[in-house]
């Protein structure tokens, strides 16, 4: 079906399409069963929380849709870029070639892969300039099938993550393959109809209880549980968090706007108009490097990691429809 693509870039995202409609029919058929859908967001109701589980909002879920379908097109961009480059550092740099056929390649490769993800996610958390390739994940104050889909357009963080993998001779066909494997194994867990599974799978892997966690913006939840596939790496580095209560969605400043352009690029605005009003070397760096929430005014209380400091743009602009 994708011969025409190079076989790096036959990715299961694109064959596992039939699967996400699926899954998605089947959650929408729930929430509309029992009437949990809605026109207004949880930020725009006096009580956030109010907002009951598994609600969709359509305007809300069509962004994702929509972010989702560029995201198709610009990752294929961005791998192709890629592509070139792994297969140099696995032609010409790489020690040794892991056979691509072997079943323990693609164990390794998938482990490896998820391992690097872990450490590609925490620093996507905790340096701003890479939270603004990521932010729009995190933008929806729903937690379903169609937010998995929200995806960011700049794929670059994870490509520079996973150089280690064809350096260390891991076919790049392989590596492309196990990313998107993951990507997949990700999907299902946003959802708020699943609770916590068995005890052993909930400690191993990463689940829809974990990760409702690591999309909460309450204060015990922030920059938690940044496992993809395994939960083990957030248990071993201390940053998990189980789930104690229903987490609230979103940004801890919500981005009021449906518009994807926006949603996408709105931190990036943002970076620039503070980097250039900075004073000082170290404190342009400071807005580019440092963690979301960074100011080179000291603030007397605490700035969260993950807030954007970009929604002041926003705040006269009622919101748009997405593209």
């Amino acid at each position: 079906m994708l011969d025409f693509l190079p076989e790096a870039m036959r990715e299961p995202t694109v064959l596992a399409i039939p699967f996400f409609v699926v899954m998605l029919t089947l959650e929408w058929l729930a929430a509309w069963k029992l009437e949990h859908t809605e026109t207004e967001r949880p930020s725009q109701r006096e009580v956030r929380a109010s907002s009951e589980p598994g609600t969709y909002n359509w305007r809300d879920s069509r962004a994702s849709l929509s972010m989702g379908l560029v995201s198709i097109a610009t990752s294929a961009g961005w791998k192709l870029l890629g592509l070139l480059a792994y297969t140099a550092l696995f032609a010409y740099v790489a020690p040794w070639h892991l056979p691509a056929g072997a079943w323990w390649t693609w164990l390794i490769a998938f482990v490896a892969l998820d391992f690097l993800f872990y450490w590609e996610h925490r620093l996507a958390h905790r340096v701003r300039l890479v939270w603004a390739t990521h932010q729009a994940h995190h933008s929806s104050e729903y937690f379903n099938f169609t937010t998995a889909l929200r995806q960011k357009w700049n794929n670059s963080a994870g490509l520079v993550m996973w150089l280690p993998l064809p350096l260390l001779g891991v076919p790049p066909a392989v590596v492309f393959a196990v990313y998107s494997a993951n990507l997949v194994y990700q999907f299902w867990i946003h959802t708020e109809r699943v609770g916590k599974l068995w005890a052993p799978i909930e400690f191993v892997f990463n689940t829809p209880s974990h990760h409702r966690v690591h999309h909460g913006s309450d204060t015990e939840y922030l920059d938690r549980n940044y496992g993809g596939t395994f939960i083990v790496w957030d248990r071993m580095f201390g940053t998990f968090t189980a789930e104690a209560k229903r987490p609230t969605y979103g940004l801890t400043k919500p981005v009021d706007t449906y518009n994807i352009w926006r949603l996408q690029t709105h931190e990036y605005v943002a970076i620039a108009r503070d980097v250039r009003a900075a004073r000082g070397f170290r404190n342009r760096m400071g807005y580019l490097f440092g963690p979301p929430g960074w100011s080179a005014t000291p603030s007397p209380a605490p700035i969260s990691r993950r807030q954007t400091e970009s929604v002041s743009l926003l705040d006269d602009a009622s919101p748009t429809t997405a593209a």
